[in-house]
């Protein structure tokens, strides 16, 4: 394993256990200045559509949860060229110990002065055809 990739995946490592531990230091310094934070997803109609999160909300959403929150990425697969890397990563998501939803996080990172910042993170969300029993 590369050292960039070693750097990638402890970014990744270090959002899932901000999310769990409730760390908002952890999960601030994590994301590029221009960083978005989507899912790619049906409405209730089943038309396709792509819904948008501010990364604030979405760590004071983390922060103000009474839930505990533990979201589990198995299959990694992580793609360098140059300043651009993206890993591909199918997750399950426990809330409160129980099994909510799996899909797969696209997680795409930049490479700055200050280390590998992610500035997109797509998710898909699913209940049907998944492995609740699969925790990495």
């Amino acid at each position: 394993m590369s050292a960039d990739e070693a750097e990638i995946r402890a970014v990744v490592t270090t959002l899932f256990d901000g999310m769990r531990e409730k760390d908002g230091g952890k999960l601030r310094g994590l994301w590029h200045d221009d960083a978005r934070l989507q899912t790619a997803g049906l409405d209730q109609d089943g038309v396709p559509r792509l819904s948008s999160t501010p990364i604030d909300g979405f760590v004071a959403g983390v922060l103000g949860s009474e839930a505990e929150l533990d979201e589990v990425t198995f299959d990694e697969v992580v793609q360098i060229d140059g300043a651009l890397a993206t890993v591909w990563a199918p997750y399950n998501l426990f809330v409160n110990g129980s099994f909510q939803h799996c899909g797969v996080d696209a997680i795409q990172f930049v490479r700055t002065p200050d280390g590998w910042k992610i500035f997109q993170l797509t998710d898909t969300r699913k209940r049907d055809g998944c492995d609740p029993e699969r925790r990495g």
